[in-house]
């Protein structure tokens, strides 16, 4: 019997303390729009995907699960990150833990081989979004250009 394959990720849930700190948290670093909001969670939209915010986060900070973050400006979110007062690296990696201990990992859309369809970019006003040669490489490499 065959399995399915995977496709991509249509959303990904994280804990937070409590949603509206949360999602002030957020708006302080990243634009964005809220897709909704029911019970004890929020939407975060990402276009054709989102974040859930769930209330209710009691575990430990992450250690090695993270989440990765595709934004259209790195240098831009490492700056607001300072702004905002939490801990990031000056340049290199964008890591930061948010107040309720989420890992998050931020990379520039251009850099990495994660695409988004042009008529989904068009949608979030990102229609010139480019990527390097090296994302453009590992693409060909997949035969995903």
């Amino acid at each position: 019997m065959a399995r399915p394959r995977l496709v991509g990720l249509n959303h990904i849930a994280l804990e937070v303390g409590d949603i509206d700190e949360a999602l002030e948290f957020y708006g302080r670093i990243f634009e964005f729009e809220l897709r909704g909001r029911g019970g004890r969670m929020a939407f975060i939209d990402m276009g054709d995907q989102f974040i859930a915010l769930a209330a209710g986060r009691t575990q430990e900070p992450d250690r090695h699960r993270h989440l990765g973050l595709v934004v259209d400006d790195k240098e831009g979110a490492r700056r607001a990150l300072q702004e905002a007062g939490v801990d990031v690296q000056p340049r290199g990696s964008v890591d930061f833990r948010d107040p309720w201990g989420n890992h998050i990992q931020v990379v520039e859309y251009g850099e990495i081989q994660f695409t988004k369809a042009d008529h989904v970019l068009r949608g979030m006003g990102l229609e010139d979004l480019e990527k390097s040669e090296q994302a453009l490489e590992e693409l060909r490499a997949k035969g995903l250009t």
